[in-house]
Protein backbone atom coordinates (compact mmCIF):
# COMPACT_ATOMS: atom_id res chain seq x y z
CA UNK A 1 0.00 0.00 0.00
CA UNK A 2 1.59 3.50 -0.86
CA UNK A 3 2.23 5.74 1.49
CA UNK A 4 2.07 9.42 0.26
CA UNK A 5 3.76 11.77 2.72
CA UNK A 6 6.59 14.11 2.54
CA UNK A 7 9.44 13.28 4.32
CA UNK A 8 13.44 14.06 4.59
CA UNK A 9 16.42 11.95 5.52
CA UNK A 10 20.07 12.66 4.70
CA UNK A 11 23.29 11.38 5.48
CA UNK A 12 25.80 13.36 7.18
CA UNK A 13 29.69 13.86 7.74
CA UNK A 14 32.61 15.17 6.28
CA UNK A 15 33.96 14.66 3.46
CA UNK A 16 30.73 13.03 2.28
CA UNK A 17 30.71 13.73 -1.66
CA UNK A 18 31.27 9.98 -2.41
CA UNK A 19 28.93 8.46 -0.12
CA UNK A 20 26.42 6.22 -2.02
CA UNK A 21 23.95 6.00 1.07
CA UNK A 22 21.29 8.09 -1.42
CA UNK A 23 21.04 5.66 -4.05
CA UNK A 24 20.32 2.81 -0.91
CA UNK A 25 18.03 4.36 0.43
CA UNK A 26 16.30 5.86 -2.54
CA UNK A 27 15.85 2.20 -3.89
CA UNK A 28 14.44 1.00 -0.92
CA UNK A 29 11.76 4.00 -0.92
CA UNK A 30 10.51 2.46 -4.08
CA UNK A 31 10.59 -0.61 -2.48
CA UNK A 32 8.26 0.31 -0.10
CA UNK A 33 6.57 3.27 -1.99
CA UNK A 34 7.27 5.78 0.19
CA UNK A 35 5.83 8.76 -2.05
CA UNK A 36 7.44 11.41 -1.13
CA UNK A 37 10.60 10.90 0.34
CA UNK A 38 13.94 12.07 -0.06
CA UNK A 39 17.27 11.25 0.62
CA UNK A 40 20.18 13.74 0.53
CA UNK A 41 24.10 14.56 1.40
CA UNK A 42 24.66 17.10 3.55
CA UNK A 43 28.61 18.06 4.38
CA UNK A 44 28.40 18.81 8.74
CA UNK A 45 31.15 18.72 11.19
CA UNK A 46 31.18 17.97 15.15
CA UNK A 47 30.51 22.23 15.67
CA UNK A 48 27.97 22.28 13.08
CA UNK A 49 25.76 19.22 14.50
CA UNK A 50 23.82 20.67 17.49
CA UNK A 51 22.73 23.25 15.78
CA UNK A 52 21.47 21.33 12.33
CA UNK A 53 19.58 18.71 14.66
CA UNK A 54 18.01 21.82 16.87
CA UNK A 55 16.64 23.40 13.55
CA UNK A 56 15.09 20.45 11.85
CA UNK A 57 11.33 20.60 11.66
CA UNK A 58 8.62 18.19 11.65
CA UNK A 59 9.54 16.48 7.65
CA UNK A 60 12.93 15.10 8.88
CA UNK A 61 12.34 11.30 9.50
CA UNK A 62 16.14 10.05 9.63
CA UNK A 63 19.90 10.85 9.34
CA UNK A 64 22.74 8.81 8.75
CA UNK A 65 26.02 9.38 10.32
CA UNK A 66 29.47 8.79 9.30
CA UNK A 67 32.87 9.97 10.25
CA UNK A 68 32.99 12.38 12.44
CA UNK A 69 29.93 12.46 13.76
CA UNK A 70 28.77 9.03 15.50
CA UNK A 71 30.26 9.62 18.65
CA UNK A 72 29.74 13.41 18.82
CA UNK A 73 25.93 12.44 18.43
CA UNK A 74 25.81 10.36 21.98
CA UNK A 75 25.11 13.85 23.95
CA UNK A 76 22.28 14.94 21.24
CA UNK A 77 19.72 12.37 21.71
CA UNK A 78 18.97 8.95 23.36
CA UNK A 79 20.97 5.37 22.70
CA UNK A 80 17.93 3.09 21.91
CA UNK A 81 19.39 -0.46 21.40
CA UNK A 82 22.10 -2.44 22.47
CA UNK A 83 25.33 -1.39 20.76
CA UNK A 84 24.57 2.20 20.68
CA UNK A 85 24.23 2.12 24.35
CA UNK A 86 26.85 -0.05 25.03
CA UNK A 87 29.40 1.64 22.85
CA UNK A 88 28.60 5.01 22.45
CA UNK A 89 28.02 4.69 18.94
CA UNK A 90 25.80 5.65 16.35
CA UNK A 91 25.29 5.99 13.06
CA UNK A 92 21.35 6.18 13.08
CA UNK A 93 19.35 9.53 13.82
CA UNK A 94 15.48 8.57 13.74
CA UNK A 95 13.07 12.09 13.65
CA UNK A 96 9.63 12.92 14.12
CA UNK A 97 8.45 11.47 17.37
CA UNK A 98 8.18 13.38 21.07
CA UNK A 99 11.00 12.20 22.60
CA UNK A 100 13.65 13.65 20.15
CA UNK A 101 16.29 12.29 17.99
CA UNK A 102 16.63 8.39 19.11
CA UNK A 103 19.96 6.93 18.38
CA UNK A 104 20.44 3.33 16.93
CA UNK A 105 23.73 1.71 15.73
CA UNK A 106 23.54 -0.67 12.69
CA UNK A 107 27.21 -0.96 12.01
CA UNK A 108 27.67 -3.71 13.72
CA UNK A 109 24.84 -6.09 12.26
CA UNK A 110 26.27 -4.50 8.86
CA UNK A 111 29.53 -6.11 8.98
CA UNK A 112 28.43 -9.32 10.86
CA UNK A 113 25.96 -10.03 8.22
CA UNK A 114 28.35 -8.41 4.99
CA UNK A 115 30.63 -11.35 7.07
CA UNK A 116 28.06 -13.91 7.08
CA UNK A 117 26.78 -13.40 3.44
CA UNK A 118 30.20 -13.56 1.99
CA UNK A 119 30.69 -17.18 4.00
CA UNK A 120 27.46 -18.11 2.79
CA UNK A 121 28.45 -17.19 -1.02
CA UNK A 122 31.92 -19.40 -0.82
CA UNK A 123 31.09 -21.93 -2.14
CA UNK A 124 33.30 -23.99 0.17
CA UNK A 125 36.39 -22.27 -0.05
CA UNK A 126 35.73 -20.41 3.44
CA UNK A 127 35.74 -22.88 6.25
CA UNK A 128 32.85 -22.74 8.67
CA UNK A 129 33.09 -20.47 11.98
CA UNK A 130 34.22 -23.20 14.66
CA UNK A 131 34.12 -22.18 18.65
CA UNK A 132 38.02 -20.55 18.02
CA UNK A 133 38.26 -17.48 15.62
CA UNK A 134 41.66 -15.35 14.80
CA UNK A 135 40.30 -11.73 14.15
CA UNK A 136 42.97 -8.96 13.31
CA UNK A 137 41.14 -5.62 12.76
CA UNK A 138 43.31 -2.51 11.41
CA UNK A 139 42.57 0.72 12.93
CA UNK A 140 40.77 1.39 16.37
CA UNK A 141 38.18 4.32 16.33
CA UNK A 142 34.77 4.10 16.18
CA UNK A 143 34.07 1.55 13.36
CA UNK A 144 36.65 -0.59 14.79
CA UNK A 145 35.09 -0.86 17.84
CA UNK A 146 31.76 -1.86 15.49
CA UNK A 147 33.94 -4.63 14.15
CA UNK A 148 35.07 -6.15 17.42
CA UNK A 149 31.33 -6.12 18.77
CA UNK A 150 30.54 -7.88 15.52
CA UNK A 151 32.86 -10.45 15.85
CA UNK A 152 32.21 -11.00 19.14
CA UNK A 153 28.74 -12.49 18.03
CA UNK A 154 30.71 -15.20 15.65
CA UNK A 155 32.03 -17.54 17.93
CA UNK A 156 32.94 -18.76 21.78
CA UNK A 157 37.03 -18.37 21.58
CA UNK A 158 37.86 -15.26 20.22
CA UNK A 159 41.90 -13.73 19.89
CA UNK A 160 41.38 -10.36 18.27
CA UNK A 161 44.47 -8.53 17.32
CA UNK A 162 44.14 -4.65 17.18
CA UNK A 163 46.59 -2.91 14.81
CA UNK A 164 46.55 1.30 14.10
CA UNK A 165 49.50 3.17 13.59
CA UNK A 166 49.12 4.77 17.34
CA UNK A 167 47.97 1.27 19.31
CA UNK A 168 47.47 2.77 22.78
CA UNK A 169 45.74 5.76 21.71
CA UNK A 170 42.00 4.28 22.47
CA UNK A 171 41.02 2.45 25.31
CA UNK A 172 37.37 1.70 24.17
CA UNK A 173 38.26 -1.95 22.27
CA UNK A 174 40.69 -3.18 25.50
CA UNK A 175 37.56 -2.12 27.74
CA UNK A 176 35.12 -4.05 25.28
CA UNK A 177 37.28 -7.18 25.48
CA UNK A 178 38.04 -7.14 29.25
CA UNK A 179 34.22 -6.97 29.92
CA UNK A 180 34.77 -10.52 27.67
CA UNK A 181 37.54 -11.54 29.44
CA UNK A 182 36.02 -15.28 29.60
CA UNK A 183 35.62 -15.85 25.73
CA UNK A 184 37.90 -12.89 24.25
CA UNK A 185 41.86 -12.12 24.22
CA UNK A 186 43.06 -8.46 22.88
CA UNK A 187 46.45 -7.19 22.13
CA UNK A 188 47.85 -4.84 20.48
CA UNK A 189 50.27 -3.37 17.70
CA UNK A 190 51.44 -0.97 15.27
CA UNK A 191 50.04 -1.49 11.88
CA UNK A 192 53.59 -2.92 10.89
CA UNK A 193 53.76 -5.48 13.40
CA UNK A 194 50.72 -6.74 12.57
CA UNK A 195 52.42 -9.16 9.55
CA UNK A 196 52.48 -12.00 11.35
CA UNK A 197 49.05 -11.93 12.97
CA UNK A 198 47.44 -11.40 9.71
CA UNK A 199 48.31 -14.01 7.92
CA UNK A 200 47.62 -16.42 10.58
CA UNK A 201 43.68 -14.59 11.02
CA UNK A 202 40.57 -16.00 10.36
CA UNK A 203 38.93 -12.65 9.33
CA UNK A 204 41.12 -9.63 8.79
CA UNK A 205 38.84 -6.15 9.25
CA UNK A 206 40.34 -3.11 7.84
CA UNK A 207 38.66 0.30 8.82
CA UNK A 208 41.46 2.29 7.69
CA UNK A 209 40.54 5.22 5.55
CA UNK A 210 40.68 4.84 1.80
CA UNK A 211 44.49 3.85 0.95
CA UNK A 212 46.21 3.97 4.37
CA UNK A 213 46.18 -0.05 3.88
CA UNK A 214 48.28 0.12 0.79
CA UNK A 215 51.44 -0.15 2.33
CA UNK A 216 50.18 -3.96 4.18
CA UNK A 217 48.75 -4.36 0.89
CA UNK A 218 51.83 -4.65 -1.30
CA UNK A 219 53.13 -7.17 0.88
CA UNK A 220 50.56 -9.45 0.25
CA UNK A 221 51.30 -11.62 -1.99
CA UNK A 222 50.44 -15.43 -3.15
CA UNK A 223 52.30 -18.59 -1.45
CA UNK A 224 54.89 -19.87 -3.74
CA UNK A 225 58.11 -21.98 -3.62
CA UNK A 226 60.25 -19.64 -5.39
CA UNK A 227 61.99 -16.74 -4.35
CA UNK A 228 58.80 -14.71 -5.01
CA UNK A 229 58.72 -11.08 -3.39
CA UNK A 230 56.22 -9.23 -2.05
CA UNK A 231 55.70 -5.86 -4.63
CA UNK A 232 57.81 -3.70 -1.88
CA UNK A 233 60.85 -6.68 -2.17
CA UNK A 234 60.07 -7.75 1.21
CA UNK A 235 58.93 -11.29 2.26
CA UNK A 236 55.43 -11.65 1.26
CA UNK A 237 52.14 -11.89 3.74
CA UNK A 238 50.37 -14.84 2.75
CA UNK A 239 46.68 -15.23 3.94
CA UNK A 240 45.63 -18.11 5.52
CA UNK A 241 44.01 -20.42 2.53
CA UNK A 242 40.22 -18.98 2.91
CA UNK A 243 40.91 -16.40 4.63
CA UNK A 244 37.91 -13.50 5.42
CA UNK A 245 39.13 -9.62 4.32
CA UNK A 246 36.79 -7.30 4.71
CA UNK A 247 37.93 -3.80 4.13
CA UNK A 248 35.45 -1.07 5.15
CA UNK A 249 36.29 1.34 2.77
CA UNK A 250 34.43 0.97 -0.47
CA UNK A 251 36.02 3.93 -2.50
CA UNK A 252 38.12 2.85 -4.82
CA UNK A 253 36.52 -0.78 -5.21
CA UNK A 254 38.36 -3.13 -5.31
CA UNK A 255 41.10 -1.56 -2.64
CA UNK A 256 44.29 -2.19 -3.29
CA UNK A 257 44.35 -4.45 -0.27
CA UNK A 258 41.29 -6.00 -1.41
CA UNK A 259 42.47 -6.52 -4.67
CA UNK A 260 45.99 -8.39 -3.76
CA UNK A 261 44.12 -10.45 -1.13
CA UNK A 262 42.01 -12.03 -3.41
CA UNK A 263 44.80 -12.95 -5.83
CA UNK A 264 46.59 -14.07 -2.70
CA UNK A 265 43.91 -16.81 -2.59
CA UNK A 266 41.87 -15.39 0.27
CA UNK A 267 38.25 -13.98 0.29
CA UNK A 268 37.69 -10.54 -0.48
CA UNK A 269 34.63 -8.51 0.86
CA UNK A 270 34.31 -5.33 -0.29
CA UNK A 271 32.87 -2.11 1.93
CA UNK A 272 29.68 -2.43 -0.15
CA UNK A 273 28.48 -5.51 1.77
CA UNK A 274 28.33 -3.54 5.30
CA UNK A 275 27.22 -0.48 3.29
CA UNK A 276 24.24 -2.54 2.26
CA UNK A 277 23.58 -4.29 5.53
CA UNK A 278 23.54 -1.07 7.78
CA UNK A 279 21.64 0.53 5.35
CA UNK A 280 18.74 -2.20 5.35
CA UNK A 281 19.08 -1.73 9.13
CA UNK A 282 18.70 1.66 8.56
CA UNK A 283 15.14 2.22 6.11
CA UNK A 284 13.77 -0.41 8.81
CA UNK A 285 14.18 2.37 11.74
CA UNK A 286 13.78 5.68 9.58
CA UNK A 287 10.43 3.93 7.59
CA UNK A 288 9.16 2.55 10.78
CA UNK A 289 7.08 5.13 12.29
CA UNK A 290 5.24 6.26 8.83
CA UNK A 291 4.34 2.04 8.43
CA UNK A 292 2.49 1.64 11.60
CA UNK A 293 5.32 0.76 13.86
CA UNK A 294 7.29 1.58 16.62
CA UNK A 295 11.85 2.64 15.86
CA UNK A 296 12.62 1.07 19.20
CA UNK A 297 10.89 -2.25 18.58
CA UNK A 298 11.89 -3.21 15.04
CA UNK A 299 13.41 -6.27 14.80
CA UNK A 300 16.13 -5.85 12.65
CA UNK A 301 17.96 -8.18 11.64
CA UNK A 302 14.95 -10.61 12.44
CA UNK A 303 15.59 -13.61 14.52
CA UNK A 304 16.88 -16.42 12.71
CA UNK A 305 17.81 -13.76 9.34
CA UNK A 306 20.29 -14.90 7.44
CA UNK A 307 21.09 -12.81 4.08
CA UNK A 308 20.12 -15.97 1.95
CA UNK A 309 17.21 -17.12 3.89
CA UNK A 310 15.67 -13.82 5.57
CA UNK A 311 11.93 -12.71 5.56
CA UNK A 312 10.26 -12.01 2.08
CA UNK A 313 10.17 -8.12 2.56
CA UNK A 314 13.69 -7.95 3.74
CA UNK A 315 14.93 -10.12 0.95
CA UNK A 316 12.64 -8.31 -1.89
CA UNK A 317 14.71 -4.82 -0.30
CA UNK A 318 18.09 -6.67 -0.02
CA UNK A 319 17.86 -7.52 -3.73
CA UNK A 320 16.57 -4.02 -5.20
CA UNK A 321 18.71 -1.96 -2.76
CA UNK A 322 21.94 -4.41 -3.89
CA UNK A 323 21.39 -4.30 -7.80
CA UNK A 324 20.93 -0.45 -7.39
CA UNK A 325 24.18 -0.08 -5.43
CA UNK A 326 25.97 -2.50 -8.19
CA UNK A 327 24.76 -0.10 -10.72
CA UNK A 328 26.21 2.89 -9.31
CA UNK A 329 29.58 1.76 -8.65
Amino acid sequence: MPIDENRRCAVLGKPIGHSLSPVLHQAAYRVLDLRGWRYDRIEMDEDGLPAFLSALDDGWAGLSLTMPLKRTVMTLGTPCDRWSSELRVANTVVLGGDDGPLLFNTDVDGIRLALSHAREHSRGSVQPVGDRLDVVILGNGNTALSALAAVSMMARDLHVVVAARHPESRTTLRDFARQRSDRMTLETTVLDGSLRCIAEADIVISTLPAHAADPLARRVAPETTGNVTAQDGTAPLTPKRGAMLLDVAYDPHPSLLGHRWSQAGGLSIGGEEMLLYQAIGQVHRMTATSRGGDPRTVSWPREGFSPTDGHEVDVVLENAMRTTLWEAM
